[in-house]
């Protein structure tokens, strides 16, 4: 099973500093891809299909979409549908990152609604969890992090074929765009949660989904996490917006 390497550019680059980054990324790796690692990319809405269209010849990158709304097509302003994703050439979807749950409020049973629409869709999602600093200091991690995959996987009963491709990001959220890093007995520790929970719900399906860690992720720091068992990728959020830091975090 390859490692991820995640890159979610969040609210920021116009298509042209989105090209531009892309094409630099490009450059930097040239011939020198490990052939144990594939790179994807979260762009805005906006620059989806310029990244598309600089990487479609490029089989270790693919592009991913940071949201997405639960339905085929319909009266909703101002969201997007897995089908014009598909059609840009996207091919992988973020559900439940923090920022979705703490600033927009997203709740379990959309975040549900989304992570099973989108997989029957065609996109391989991933799907984030990760505790609050208050719940971690009030020993609640387990819990938090059992019962955001069941919430969020409650409407997912396959998970084995090609097709059906679900991926985990454990996000403590006190990490995200902080500085502040799990160690690496705590992003142990979680994966392992999350790993064991996978199981009761999947069985040996479970075996197949990667678990991603995100949270302050930097070339300095990325040789140390990769390594850590159970941990089958990054999701890098401001260290990837620098195709020469991202490169660097690629390689580690």
């Amino acid at each position: 099973m390859k490692k991820l390497m995640a890159a979610n550019w969040k609210m920021y680059k116009t298509q042209r500093e989105a090209k531009e980054t892309i094409r630099e990324l490009i450059s930097l790796i040239n011939d020198n891809m490990p052939s144990e690692r594939e790179i994807l990319i979260f762009p805005p809405f906006t620059s989806l299909d310029v990244v598309c269209n600089e990487i479609k010849e490029i089989e270790y990158i693919h592009a991913g979409a940071q949201n997405f709304y639960p339905a085929i097509e319909g009266a909703y302003t101002g969201e997007i549908s897995p089908k014009m994703l598909l059609d840009v050439g996207c091919e992988y979807a973020l559900v439940g990152h923090s920022e979705r749950r703490h600033i927009f409020l997203e709740q379990d049973d959309l975040l549900a609604k989304k992570a099973h629409f989108g997989i029957d869709s065609g996109l391989k999602i991933i799907f984030c969890v990760g505790e609050k600093l208050e719940e971690r200091k009030a020993g609640k991690v387990e819990d938090v992090l059992k019962e955001q995959l069941k919430q969020g996987l409650k409407k997912i009963k396959d998970v084995s074929s090609p097709e059906k491709v679900l991926n985990i990001a454990y996000e403590p959220v006190w990490a995200i765009g902080t500085g502040e890093v799990a160690g690496e007995k705590e992003i142990s520790e979680a994966h392992a949660i999350i790993r064991k929970e996978l199981r009761s719900m999947f069985g040996t399906q479970a075996n197949n989904i990667r678990i991603l860690y995100g949270g302050s992720v930097k070339p300095e720091n990325a040789d140390s996490i990769i390594s850590i068992d159970n941990v089958d990728g990054v999701l890098v959020g401001g260290a990837s917006l620098s195709a020469k830091s991202f490169s660097k975090i690629i390689f580690a």
